[in-house]
């Protein structure tokens, strides 16, 4: 598995498709990250507070950088921010 130097941290929710095609897409990759449930009230609220954002996923790269909407609109940005290249991007032609 890869090592990415930005940590990783994607807040979803159970039943959202473009989370769990995001979450499968990091895995592939050889992205690691930390999950957070946005059913949860509590972190709901703290990742509204912080950007605005109410809808899932939500991805943070690196230092305070965010995403969100579609995994589609989601994948070129985060791969850029990761500096993941087509090689090791799973998933990339589709």
């Amino acid at each position: 598995m890869e090592h990415h130097p930005m940590d990783v941290v994607i807040y979803t929710t159970p039943t959202c498709p473009d989370c769990h095609a995001l979450k499968h897409w990091l895995e592939a990759s050889g992205v690691p990250y930390e999950e957070r449930d946005l059913t949860d009230v509590t972190i709901m609220e703290e990742v509204r507070a912080r950007t605005g954002v109410r809808v899932a996923p939500i991805t943070f790269a690196g230092s305070g950088e965010f995403f969100y909407g579609t995994f589609a609109s989601q994948r070129p940005k985060i791969a850029a921010a990761l500096g993941l290249t087509a090689e090791n991007q799973e998933g990339n032609g589709s």
